[in-house]
């Protein structure tokens, strides 16, 4: 599904899988309750496909704000100029040893609307002013629910109202680049 959603974005602009995300898996073993990473199948399989088509590179970026670190995503894509990884995650939360990504921002327990939205913009502008030269050109957005007040494992505070601007402002810079 993953798959299918990231060709009907490259094709249409905007597409969904509401099942995808399993971000903790390692490119020779499952981890976190993930067997594969589905992101990083579709990464690659894209970025073949499109080369084939387009002679050229094809440039992906990874913004994850489940609340938990997208360490499978980091360590598969580590020191791979080719790909971004973004995470926003709970300092104190599984994985208990994160791997590096090429921007993490770790945010306390109990963290509320305010502060997250404001890490999540810095993280943003952060993001596009990495890729100022040449814009990815395609994003993949992990929209974890679990840094929702309700999660009794999630450790952050975020309310259904700022998960929704969450949203609003990743899917809006997205589309405005």
């Amino acid at each position: 599904a993953t798959v299918a959603a990231a060709r009907a974005a490259l094709a249409e602009g905007v597409a969904a899988n509401l099942a995808g995300g399993t971000h903790h898996a390692y490119a020779d073993k499952g981890s976190g309750y993930c067997v594969f990473i589905d992101v990083a199948v579709a990464a690659r399989l894209m970025q073949a496909e499109w080369h084939r088509h387009h002679r050229r590179l094809l440039r992906v970026a990874v913004i994850d704000l489940d609340v938990h670190q997208g360490n499978g995503t980091a360590a598969i894509f580590r020191d791979d100029p080719t790909v971004f990884t973004l995470s926003l995650h709970g300092a104190r939360n599984f994985p208990f040893r994160k791997e590096p990504s090429d921007l993490d921002v770790e945010l306390p327990d109990g963290c509320t609307d305010g502060p997250y939205l404001e890490a999540l913009d810095q993280a943003l502008a952060a993001l596009w002013t990495h890729h100022d030269a040449a814009p990815p050109g395609l994003v993949f957005y992990l929209a974890g629910a679990d840094p929702h007040e309700g999660d009794r494992l999630g450790r952050l505070k975020l309310t259904a109202a700022g998960l929704a601007e969450r949203d609003a402002r990743v899917l809006g810079a997205v589309r405005e680049r």
